[in-house]
C-alpha cells in the first residue's frame, strides 16, 4: 500500500509540472466566494507585479475583506466581482454610502467608471414632521434633523413650501440602474455602488473560459490563454486517465482491507475489555452514557445579532442578497440573524435551526470563539 500512495503522489507531481503557469489561476481574500485574478491582483505580491493589470490593485486588510482604493474618492470594501459583465460591486465600511455618493467624484483618468449617473436632490427636514410619511437616509438623519434624497426636483420644491425643509445640494449620483418610474424618497442609494471597466477588455475569453493576460506586459498587448493542462497536455492526460484506472481500484481494495482488519482488531479488543469488565463489576451491566452534541443552546443563539431588513433589503457586512440556507431572495421587513466575527448572516428561522445542531458558520465554517460569547 506504501508503493502505491508513493507512485500516486509522483503521478500528482508530474502533472503539476506540466500544469505551471506563469500566474494564479485566482487569489482568495478571507472567506470571499469570488476569486481575485487577471485583472486584479492583491497588492504585496512583488513576483505576480506582472500579473496585475495598472490601476487593478487591491489589498486584504487584517479582517479577511478585499479594499479597493479609488483615487479621489477613498477606500471601498468589494462585495463581488463580475468578469464577464466587467462589473465590480463595492460598498461603505461605515455602512453609509450615501454619504460618501455625496463627495463622489471619479478623475478622467480612472480606470472605473459608474454605469449610470442620476440627478439626485438632497433636503434636510424636522424629524417630527416627517418620519412617519417618508423614507429617510437613517446614517445621516439623528432624533432632531433628518435627510432625504429624491430625484425629482418637483418633490423638492413641494417638501420646501409644505415642510419647510432645506435644499442640501442637487448633484448628478453614481448608480447601477435606471428607474422607469419617478421615485419619491429613494432608499436605494444605501445600496451597493456598482462600477464598470473597458479596459483591459477580457470579454471574449471569459464566455470560453479561457484566461486573459498580458501578450506584452510592456506594451500593454492582452490575449486569451487556454487553462493551464487543457490544451498542450493531451499526452499527459492521456498518461494520467491510463495510471488512475490502475492505482484507484487497487488503492481501493488496499484500504478496504486494511479498514477490515482494523475493525476486526478493534472487535477483539471491545470483547476483551467487556469480559474484563464483566469479570470486575460481578457481570453488572454499565448504562452508556448519552451522546453530546456540537449544536447551540438557545441562550447563546439569541446573543446573536439580529436585524429587521428595511425596503432596500440591505443586508450589513459581506452578504449576498439570498440567505445562503435555503437560496431565497430576503425581503423587507424580514429579521435576519448574523453571526458574530465572521459577519455572515441569514434568515433568522434558518440559522436558528442550523446552529441547534451545529455551532459554526455554515458559509466559512468558522466557530465564535468563547470570549464573544461569554461577553455576549
Amino acid at each position: 500500500m506504501d508503493n502505491l500512495l508513493v507512485f500516486f503522489v509522483s503521478l500528482l507531481l508530474f502533472s503539476s509540472v506540466y500544469a505551471k503557469y506563469d500566474c494564479p489561476l485566482d487569489s482568495i481574500c478571507g472567506n470571499n466566494r469570488f476569486d481575485i485574478r487577471f485583472p486584479f491582483g492583491l497588492e504585496g505580491l512583488q513576483k505576480l507585479q506582472h500579473c496585475t493589470y495598472p490601476g487593478f490593485n487591491v489589498k486584504c486588510n487584517n479582517q479577511g475583506r478585499v479594499v479597493l482604493n479609488l483615487p479621489g474618492a477613498g477606500d471601498f470594501y468589494v462585495r463581488n466581482i463580475d468578469y464577464l459583465t466587467q462589473e465590480i460591486q463595492l460598498y461603505d465600511p461605515p455602512n453609509c454610502l450615501p454619504k460618501r455618493l455625496i463627495d463622489f467624484q471619479l478623475p478622467p483618468s480612472s480606470t472605473f467608471k459608474a454605469v449610470f449617473y442620476r440627478n439626485y436632490t438632497f433636503l434636510t427636514c424636522s424629524t417630527n414632521l416627517i418620519t412617519s410619511h417618508f423614507s429617510v437616509i437613517d446614517c445621516m438623519s439623528n432624533s432632531t434633523i433628518s435627510t432625504l434624497a429624491t430625484s425629482s426636483m418637483t418633490l423638492a420644491s413641494s417638501m420646501k413650501s409644505l415642510y419647510n425643509c432645506s435644499v442640501n445640494s442637487t448633484m448628478p449620483l453614481p448608480v447601477s440602474w435606471t428607474p422607469q418610474f419617478e421615485v419619491v424618497f429613494s432608499t436605494d442609494l444605501n445600496n451597493d455602488l456598482v462600477l464598470t471597466w473597458d479596459e483591459p477588455n477580457c470579454q471574449d475569453c471569459e464566455p470560453r473560459r479561457d484566461l486573459c493576460g498580458f501578450k506584452n506586459a510592456t506594451t500593454g498587448e492582452i490575449q486569451c490563454f487556454d487553462v493551464p493542462g487543457t490544451a498542450n497536455t493531451k499526452g499527459i492526460k492521456i498518461f494520467q486517465i491510463v495510471a488512475l484506472s490502475l492505482v484507484i481500484p487497487a488503492l481501493t481494495c488496499s484500504m478496504a482491507m486494511t479498514c477490515y482488519i482494523c475493525y476486526e482488531q478493534s472487535r477483539d479488543s471491545r470483547r476483551a475489555a467487556a469480559a474484563l469488565q464483566n469479570t470486575t463489576t460481578g457481570g453488572a451491566a454499565v448504562a452508556p452514557q448519552p451522546e453530546t452534541t456540537n449544536g447551540l443552546d438557545d441562550l447563546t443563539i439569541e446573543s446573536y445579532t439580529k436585524v429587521v431588513l428595511g425596503e432596500s433589503r440591505r443586508v450589513p457586512g459581506p452578504n449576498h442578497g439570498t440567505c445562503p440556507i435555503c437560496l431565497a431572495e430576503y425581503h423587507p421587513k424580514e429579521i435576519v440573524r448574523c453571526i458574530p466575527e465572521c459577519e455572515h448572516c441569514f434568515h433568522a428561522e434558518c440559522i436558528d435551526e442550523w446552529l441547534k445542531i451545529n455551532g459554526t458558520c455554515p458559509v466559512c465554517r468558522n466557530t465564535p470563539s468563547l470570549v464573544h460569547v461569554d461577553s455576549s
